[in-house]
């Protein structure tokens, strides 16, 4: 457990943060499908990318990895799969089970992904369907479409298939990125409304860097041409947006001021857009050549806002959401109740457990201005809320963290990082 320090007045800080975890999970599958020899820069080295370069070294594709200099080389083979039979653990790591999965069907041979016991609980199902559409032979060891899943494969030719988008846009940037290995490309309709929509344009962005045109219609369909292929790259991650969210929401929360190096309004991460959250609550954001700033005003504004496509800063928000001067409304992440918690109701319950005023809802919160008191929050091993909730702690004594060490997932030196917010305002 961990007791969060109080800001002592408005913090001031200029903050250079690990490397993009979603960018790295594409980056290290997208490369490993490509022909030759990629050097990826600013890497995130952290449990859920630890797994995804495991699983690939586990299959055959070479990951060479340097965190003193946050590097990795990745030796491509060109959408082929060598290992004719891998178990691939993922702990908790939803993007790799994901891309993995698609991944392997690619191959020839037998793969077994599984993951922690959380993740035994996630569905995969329409990635699952989606597979078993376009010729995979998929199963599921509990009959629940979650880990441990079995992938029986004998390659993929690819072609149209249709798949629900109201779960997760993972399932759509996994096959989106096997496509320039399959004979036909493929043509992926989206069935329904697809939840956080800017991670595409992150999976394209990727697929671009390495040669391959990802075509998007308004969300609705995404198509991969045949006869594309990778080419191996050097290619620089930037910083993480959704770990700069608990940086921006510290200077918002305690009227101070925080650069992140290196992050501009025009990233394709879709949470960078949590600055424009911030500013309607009357933070004041500024993009520098060093990065981008937020200053937080005297008292944070209420606020109604779907977060739908930003669904990783909800947690943020939610922490800071007590010291606002009105209402603050979630709205729009029902799917974020399958992610490494039901981080619905679980900010709602520590909300709660701190004495915040807070209605859970269906897809999100109505969380009412309230005064917390210290207290032990359960982080219900995600990552998230524990980076989330010492937000508190900057406002109210007392705040103490159980089972830290969650921020393994995305973040290892988080605490650290955020401890010197206090105790030097640089981190």
């Amino acid at each position: 457990m961990i007791e969060i320090e109080p800001a002592r007045g408005p913090i001031e800080a200029t903050v250079a943060l690990p490397g993009s975890k979603s960018y790295t999970n594409r980056a290290l599958a997208v490369a490993a499908l490509a022909d030759g020899v990629s050097h990826l820069r600013g890497v995130l080295f952290s449990d859920d990318t630890r797994h995804m370069a495991d699983a690939l070294n586990a299959l055959g594709l070479r990951v060479e990895s340097d965190a003193a200099t946050e590097t990795m080389t990745v030796y491509g083979r060109g959408g082929d799969i060598p290992a004719r039979q891998a178990n691939l653990y993922c702990g908790n790591a939803g993007t790799a089970v994901r891309f993995l999965l698609a991944m392997v069907a690619l191959g020839h041979g037998t793969y077994v992904i599984d993951g922690n016991p959380r993740m035994r609980e996630r569905p995969q199902g329409p990635l699952l369907a989606a597979l078993r559409h376009l010729g995979a032979e998929v199963a599921s060891e509990s009959g629940n479409d979650c880990p441990p899943l079995t992938v029986t494969a004998s390659g993929l030719r690819g072609g149209e298939v249709t798949m629900d988008g109201s779960l997760s846009s993972q399932y759509f940037t996994a096959l989106a990125q096997i496509a320039p290995c399959t004979e036909l490309g493929l043509d992926i309709t989206v069935a329904g409304e697809l939840v956080s929509k800017p991670y595409l344009d992150m999976t394209a962005a990727v697929m671009a860097a390495f040669g391959v045109e990802l075509s998007n219609d308004d969300c609705r369909r995404f198509r991969v041409a045949p006869g594309q292929t990778y080419h191996a790259a050097d290619y620089e991650i930037e910083p993480d947006a959704s770990a700069a969210s608990y940086f921006f929401a510290a200077a918002a929360v305690t009227g101070g001021r925080i650069t992140v190096r290196g992050l501009t309004r025009a990233s394709r991460q879709g949470d960078v857009a949590f600055v424009e959250v911030l500013e309607r609550m009357g933070c004041t954001v500024r993009e520098e050549a060093k990065g981008l700033t937020v200053q937080g005003p005297e008292r944070l504004r209420g606020v109604s806002v779907d977060m739908n496509a930003i669904s990783d800063t909800a947690l943020t928000l939610a922490a800071i959401a007590p010291f606002a001067d009105g209402p603050v409304e979630v709205r729009g992440i029902a799917h974020a109740r399958r992610q490494e918690s039901d981080r619905v109701a679980a900010a709602a319950s520590e909300l709660a457990r701190l004495g915040v005023s807070v209605e859970e809802r269906p897809d999100g919160w109505r969380i009412t201005p309230s005064q917390p008191h210290g207290g032990a929050v359960e982080t219900y091993d995600d990552h998230r809320l524990a980076m989330s909730f010492s937000l508190i702690g900057l406002r109210t004594p007392g705040v103490r963290i159980r089972n830290p060490e969650c921020v393994r997932k995305t973040f290892p030196s988080f605490f650290a990082r955020f401890g010197a917010l206090t105790s030097r305002g640089l981190a």
